[in-house]
């Protein structure tokens, strides 16, 4: 529920998955977390209320209420890591396909990415057991992302293995995992496979290695040009996303521009004040 600009993270998230054609969503959350629940939910005393005050302006920002989108909700009884936390949707999936997209993550400003349909229709083509979205990273930041070795190149491809944050000299590529992955069903039977690890918690990496190693077909789809994932998971990228929506938002981008354009003038004036009291 962090806000980006005027949206929380989670309604960017779901309305990507909207926008790529998704109609039925599952929100696996847990302990104090009812607010994404409730957030969904068509609040007929908050229009009403903004129609009495005469703040009707405000009313296109309740538009996502009327999505066509079924929602389910399930709970991750315990934290136990991303593994488990796909491994409770099994009952909803069954033996259908599914897209799991990560809530800390927006793909595209705005969430305006196509990057899922596009991987739906390699997955309709290629009929592997994992897709995973990739995006090239600096080396610097290989360490702080599961990191995938490609068996070949492209702008999709079959990946070999992976490896979960890696130090520099030691990562097989510099494409990290981006938060979007469409699995077949047989995810869950590696999940069960997977031993828990640090802090208890199953990784979905070392479900996915299990895949490689029995020979499954596990490809990499990279992020389309122009695309970039916003990692909501840290402050530094919460900060550098929150700053970016707001400079594109239609009503007050060229106002945020100018503050920090302002802002900028005055830390460089600042600077050159030291610098000169420095050479005296």
């Amino acid at each position: 529920m962090l806000p980006v600009a005027k949206k929380p993270v989670v309604q960017y998230v779901v309305e990507e998955m909207e926008a790529n054609g998704i109609n039925q969503i599952l929100l696996v959350t847990g302990r104090n977390k009812t607010s994404i629940e409730n957030h969904f939910d068509f609040d007929h005393e908050l229009t009403r209320t903004l129609r009495e005050t005469g703040k009707e302006d405000l009313l296109p920002e309740l538009e996502y209420e009327r999505m066509r989108m079924q929602f389910f909700f399930t709970r991750q009884r315990k934290q136990k890591g991303l593994g488990d936390a796909v491994l409770c949707a099994q009952k909803f999936t069954k033996s259908e396909p599914f897209t799991v997209a990560l809530g800390d993550s927006i793909i595209g400003l705005h969430g305006r990415s196509r990057l899922v349909e596009h991987m739906c229709h390699v997955f309709e083509e290629e009929k592997p057991s994992c897709i995973i979205a990739v995006q090239e990273v600096t080396p610097d930041k290989v360490s702080s992302y599961g990191i995938v070795k490609p068996a070949s190149d492209g702008d999709v491809f079959t990946i070999s293995d992976m490896v979960e944050k890696p130090d520099r000299k030691d990562a097989p590529s510099n494409l990290a995992v981006s938060a979007r992955y469409i699995f077949s069903p047989e995810i869950y039977g590696a999940i069960n496979h997977t031993y828990a690890g640090k802090g208890g918690e199953i990784q979905l990496t070392d479900a996915i290695r299990i895949l490689i190693r029995e020979g499954r077909k596990v490809m990499g789809v990279k992020l389309p040009a122009g695309d970039i994932r916003y990692d909501i998971g840290n402050f530094g990228a919460y900060y550098r996303a929150f700053i970016e929506f707001a400079m594109d938002d239609p009503e007050y981008g060229e106002d945020v521009k100018a503050f920090i354009r302002e802002k900028a003038g005055e830390n460089s004036k600042e600077a050159r004040l030291r610098e000169n009291r420095a050479l005296r």
